[in-house]
């Protein structure tokens, strides 16, 4: 029996090729198409329409340097806010759906399962209406203040799974370890579970943090002033004002110069946590 499996085993793949053979040709086959289409693509565009329209110099430098200094400027400011307001949220509403506390439970979910749901643009949407439910009610920091209500209540929603994954990594000995030694559950809590759980999902955070900035980009629909602009609707402006989509262009470009470099660092993150493991 024994030889016949060696037999078997010896003789040729299917059309005498090995299946590294076949796994060779066929990676060859992918990289050959992907040549074509990019030679193709090369081929057929009309770089010169494409330098006047998406690379023109002249209309790009006439965007500087609010470019950096309002759009750039609101879309961090936009950003951090939101951040900041979607970690307090998010964490506060992991520990709601670890408590023992049914409501809570119940209540943490809910706004999980709402807020995942809804898109973000009717959030925004939302919250511009939000004084015909609540006559009187003036949000601080005008649209500053909105913007980061949208963009905390969007994340917030995120940030509460990632939490709760931190929390519940996080080994049961130590909170056991900390009540031995008489501390309360709250100072536990604050002082060596939260810490330890903010560490471990530090990847995720970072990645939260690069969508976050992205979304920032929808305070456009809260009616923003010539101060007031993010990237997005700074490049639009300037798009309609000297009818060339290069402005469009450099503001893609002005996000790239941040997702990339926090997308590397998210990567990085997760490859240091993963070896540390």
């Amino acid at each position: 029996m024994n030889s016949v499996s060696e037999q078997e085993a010896a003789l040729p793949a299917k059309g005498g090729l090995s299946p590294r053979k076949r796994q060779q040709i066929g990676r060859g086959a992918q990289y050959a198409v992907l040549v074509v289409v990019v030679v193709a693509l090369v081929a057929i565009a009309d770089w010169e329409q494409i330098r006047q329209n998406f690379l023109n110099g002249d209309v790009a430098a006439k965007g500087l340097p609010d470019l950096f200094t309002v759009a750039l400027k609101n879309t961090v400011i936009y950003t951090v806010c939101g951040y900041i307001l979607g970690f307090v949220l998010g964490l506060l509403l992991a520990l709601m759906r670890l408590s023992s506390v049914a409501p809570y439970r119940w209540l943490a979910a809910g706004y999980v399962e709402v807020f995942r749901g809804l898109p973000a643009l009717v959030i925004f949407l939302m919250i511009i209406n939000l004084p015909i439910a609540f006559p009187g009610l003036d949000i601080p920091g005008d649209v500053y203040g909105q913007a980061a209500l949208g963009l905390g209540l969007v994340s917030a929603a995120y940030m509460a799974e990632t939490f709760r994954a931190g929390l519940q990594a996080v080994p049961k000995g130590q909170m056991e370890a900390a009540r031995s030694l008489g501390m309360p559950y709250m100072r536990a809590m604050v002082s060596i579970i939260i810490p330890q759980a903010v560490r471990i999902v530090i990847p995720p955070l970072t990645n939260e943090l690069v969508l976050l900035f992205k979304d920032s980009s929808l305070v456009l629909f809260l009616g923003v002033t010539a101060g007031q602009v993010e990237l997005a609707k700074f490049g639009n402006d300037q798009a309609s004002t000297y009818a060339s989509p290069t402005p469009i262009f450099v503001a893609g470009v002005t996000y790239l110069l941040i997702t990339i470099p926090l997308g590397y660092v998210a990567r990085r993150l997760e490859a240091r946590q993963g070896a540390g493991r």
